[in-house]
């Protein structure tokens, strides 16, 4: 009996062990789970079961077990019933994981939104695009070519190509149409990134001032740029590792301001010398503009009144944290249509139907290779300056988000193609000449 009591306590104290040692891991499982599930829900009206089977459904999220509130508009998720979540929704302003202390009656400040124009066509409004045949296009390689990427190894969900401003192909996967909303995750770092174009185009910033951050004034940091953290080359430390608690793992699901991270950290480079990709430096753009527009409620509405729905992405939302920041780096929702109309934007180096909502050279800024990147990077763009996609135009470029959700600019073809889908290894080479193939066919 007495050496069955110590197996027992012996047992007892590895569990715990493994529970204290994996607490962090648990927290974070459970916050993703319960953040996707809630905006899956109450952002994009999908079910609490279509979510864990597809959104939710791959290790170790897979260990958190969901439940949703319709009445309070939440969704929480524990994990191996060890730590439990929770995210709300907010009208206009999507969905946020909280801590216990967070007062989801409090009233929160909203951005108005501009009325969507369902007269005008597409892509300029939102009626039904007219049926355009193009003699050009061979439509038979076309259609190949998008259906490809719909079966079980890419599990596409949408798929949009405009040529010349007309929709010629377009397709979406089970329990997904032209109205459905879909995450872009880091292509809200090239939504965020316009909307500084548009700042400066309207001499609200100079890029090349000094980064407006009290903090720094003390050291080296103080010597980083708005352009260089829009290169994402101000030197500053930061870990981007989704597979492990990480500096962007923590930021995203255990801040409350997603603003400040990056901030307190240190220089581990050099400035305009040391290109690394991170999150917390988009995140930080977007807490500068909210410091530049002056309050707050003029930055909610800014994103929106000046770009957003001034192009008629009116399906889309972009969620904010605790504090009400934008969260830049991962969190912006639209139709395959309206990231269309983003791209498209760019194509006409932006201008929209007339408009100029940011400076032409705007297009060279983003589309200039960060140093150091390889040519792969300019500001919250990725680029193809170097080849890095064989056969396709070095001037191609694009907005790019987790699992493979894209919007490529190819502005020498008048072309934008999107795609999105649960998986990201698909062969963009191929699909992207194909496509070129097929329009360039009898020209």
């Amino acid at each position: 009996m007495k050496i069955l009591k110590r197996i027992l306590l012996l047992i007892a104290v590895v569990l715990i062990l493994v529970v204290v040692i994996n607490y962090p891991k648990l927290n974070i499982i459970s916050g993703y789970s319960a953040k996707s599930m809630s905006s899956s829900v109450f952002v994009a009206d999908r079910t609490l079961a279509f979510t864990d089977s597809t959104d939710n459904n791959f290790s170790p999220i897979n260990l958190a077990s969901d439940k949703v509130n319709l009445e309070e508009k939440s969704a929480s998720a524990s994990t191996l019933g060890l730590l439990t979540r929770k995210a709300v929704y907010r009208e206009g302003l999507g969905s946020v994981l909280v801590t216990d202390d967070f007062d989801i009656t409090k009233k929160q400040l909203v951005p108005k939104r501009g009325i969507p124009n369902d007269s005008i066509m597409y892509p300029y409004g939102n009626a039904e695009p007219k049926d355009t045949i193009f003699e050009n296009i061979d439509y038979d390689l076309l259609n190949e070519t998008v259906d490809a990427f719909f079966n079980e190894v890419f599990e596409t969900r949408a798929f949009l190509v405009i040529y010349k401003d007309q929709i010629i192909a377009e397709r979406y996967g089970k329990g997904f149409d032209k109205n459905s909303k879909i995450l872009g995750w880091s292509m809200t770092k090239s939504i965020m990134s316009t909307v500084y174009g548009i700042m400066q185009h309207q001499g609200k910033v100079n890029l090349q001032d000094k980064a407006p951050i009290e903090e720094w004034q003390g050291d080296n940091r103080k010597e980083i740029t708005i352009h260089n953290l829009l290169q994402m080359n101000s030197g500053l430390e930061w870990d981007e590792n989704y597979d492990k608690i990480s500096d962007v793992t923590k930021m995203l699901f255990l801040e409350k301001n997603m603003t400040e991270m990056q901030k307190r950290k240190p220089l581990a480079g050099k400035i305009n010398g040391s290109w690394n990709y991170s999150s917390g430096t988009s995140n930080l753009l977007s807490g500068i503009q909210r410091q530049i527009l002056g309050s707050q409620q003029e930055y909610l509405d800014y994103w929106y009144r000046e770009l957003i729905d001034k192009i008629g992405m009116n399906s889309m939302l972009v969620e904010t944290d605790m504090e009400g920041n934008y969260v830049a780096s991962s969190y912006a929702w639209a139709t395959a249509r309206d990231w269309g109309k983003f791209g498209l934007l760019y194509e006409h180096k932006g201008n929209w139907n007339g408009e100029q909502i940011f400076a032409p050279e705007w297009v060279d800024y983003v589309t200039t290779p960060t140093p150091t990147s390889r040519g792969q990077y300019g500001a919250q763009f990725w680029l193809n300056a170097e080849e890095r996609y064989k056969g396709i135009p070095k001037t191609m470029f694009f907005a790019d988000g987790y699992q493979g959700q894209r919007v490529f600019i190819l502005p020498e073809q008048d072309l934008v193609v999107v795609r999105f889908g649960l998986k990201g290894d698909f062969s963009t080479s191929w699909f992207l000449k194909n496509i070129m193939k097929a329009i360039k066919k009898l020209e």
